[in-house]
């Protein structure tokens, strides 16, 4: 399934440049987050037939816009800005994406609304015109599947974002989006892809807490 466009990504070296220099501005948890879910991306992409290097810079960018700080859903804002300037319309579709397997603003579950009307005015209008493809999907799936500790469970990182921001309307929706994300890519490899992170899934949900 390898889909071959003429499309603009850096290099794997560029995008780790990229995100230790937005990791020095905000240093946090979340960098080694990224980190996770690019090496989660790139070996589901290796073993479902995608692209392995756009799916792991777009794993380590996907959250460059917490580069700006401590942020709620600006952080989506300013990762789509940032990348769009440098070039890279496609990545910078994905900062926009993978906060919403379920299509809608009222969705967002990872803290404030602190976006200026017309920051919100470019989110919904993305939302309600795109049309996922299979990296938009699969980044939001391994912006699941990656905790701090490793690969995890789906159901360890959505009861985490919970605790920390409370559910609203669209929780469940929400929820079954994901599962629904990693049905559609055990189709793609004809297994289940928790194989394929067999040992890491073990330590980071059962040893790491």
């Amino acid at each position: 399934m390898n889909i071959n466009m003429n499309i603009s990504i850096p290099s794997n070296s560029e995008a780790e440049a990229l995100l230790d220099w937005a990791h020095n501005l905000n240093p946090g948890p979340w960098a080694e987050h990224c980190r996770v879910a690019a090496k989660a991306a790139a070996t589901i992409a290796q073993a479902v037939g995608l692209d392995q290097d756009r799916a792991y810079v777009s794993g380590l960018l996907h959250d460059i816009g917490r580069y700006e700080g401590v942020r709620g859903l600006h952080h989506v804002y300013a990762g789509y800005d940032l990348l769009t300037q440098k070039g890279y319309p496609i990545l910078a579709e994905i900062c926009l994406s993978h906060s919403f397997t379920y299509q809608d603003l009222r969705a967002y579950s990872g803290g404030d609304y602190d976006c200026t009307p017309e920051e919100i005015a470019v989110i919904t209008g993305y939302l309600e015109k795109a049309q996922y493809n299979e990296y938009d999907k699969l980044i939001q799936l391994c912006d699941c599947l990656g905790s701090v500790e490793g690969v995890c469970l789906i159901e360890k990182r959505l009861v985490n974002v919970v605790r920390r921001h409370g559910t609203n309307d669209f929780t469940i929706r929400k929820w079954d989006a994901y599962f629904e994300l990693k049905d559609y890519f055990d189709g793609l490899l004809q297994g289940n892809i928790y194989d394929l992170f067999y040992d890491e899934i073990r330590i980071a949900t059962f040893e790491r807490g």
